[in-house]
């Protein structure tokens, strides 16, 4: 063909094309209401698959509501539409720990669970064998214990969860202290589990209760005598601007024992 100038300007109509198409979708995404906008937002923090499941995640949402009357259907509506954006929030951070551990959510055994609940998320870390947490009888990490730590802490701290700590031991054979039982135990690895929150950045007003149960509260599987060692952390949404510029202390926080210990 004769003449002709070549296609550089096929690639440089092509970019044209794109950034208008972004420009017209930044317009629209503005001009929407605030729940778009927030989910919007919350997307490109934690990308999830879209458009959203029944079932997605790890809690599945039922949208399966009933209307109990016209006057406040409107409110209703909007009332749903808030759970269901901070439902489907949730459950994308709950897969995003599961992926950033590299833990199949569906696993029997595994070492860690996550649910779902009505203000947050309930993380349970087992002390298992194959992957225990902590040493034995000890409130020393191991080096898988001090991983899920880490990443633990940057999720609290990035998404202003406030925090509870639940500590659950067995019985203690192997400690060289007399008297040291798990009651004691499950109060230290609470705290041990609080202080390491808190050395990788969790604020310390983050946490609102740090608590032993020693072995009145068996696990979820009666037949897995494993799960029974384990630190259950109750993860709440709050407000991020409570925290802003926070000194970063740490402080101590009571360690309580939620029931009477038997007599010896």
């Amino acid at each position: 063909m004769a003449g002709g100038g070549g296609g550089a300007w096929k690639v440089a109509y092509a970019d044209f094309v794109t950034a208008m198409m972004a420009l017209f979708m930044v317009l629209w995404i503005s001009a929407q209401d605030k729940e778009i906008l927030i989910a919007t937002s919350q997307y490109f923090q934690n990308p999830f698959r879209s458009p959203i499941e029944a079932s997605s995640g790890v809690m599945p949402y039922n949208n399966n509501r009933t209307s109990t009357s016209s006057g406040s259907g409107a409110g209703d509506k909007q009332a749903d539409r808030g759970k269901q954006i901070q439902m489907t929030f949730l459950n994308s951070v709950a897969a995003d720990f599961y992926r950033l551990l590299h833990l199949d959510e569906n696993l029997e055994q595994k070492s860690i669970d996550i649910q779902v609940t009505t203000d947050g998320l309930r993380v349970t870390l087992f002390d298992r064998g194959k992957r225990p947490l902590f040493k034995p009888d000890s409130t020393e990490f191991t080096e898988w214990g001090g991983f899920i730590m880490q990443n633990l802490a940057w999720m609290i701290e990035r998404h202003a969860f406030n925090v509870t700590i639940d500590g659950h031991a067995g019985p203690v054979t192997t400690s060289k202290e007399k008297n040291y039982t798990s009651w004691e135990l499950s109060a230290d690895r609470a705290n041990a589990s609080r202080r390491m929150l808190v050395h990788y950045a969790v604020d310390p007003r983050q946490i609102e209760r740090v608590t032993g149960y020693a072995d009145t509260r068996p696990g979820p599987d009666p037949n897995d005598p494993e799960t029974n060692d384990r630190v259950t952390l109750n993860l709440t949404l709050k407000a991020r601007s409570q925290f802003k510029d926070s000194k970063l202390v740490d402080t101590p926080v009571p360690v309580t024992v939620s029931a009477t210990e038997p007599p010896r």
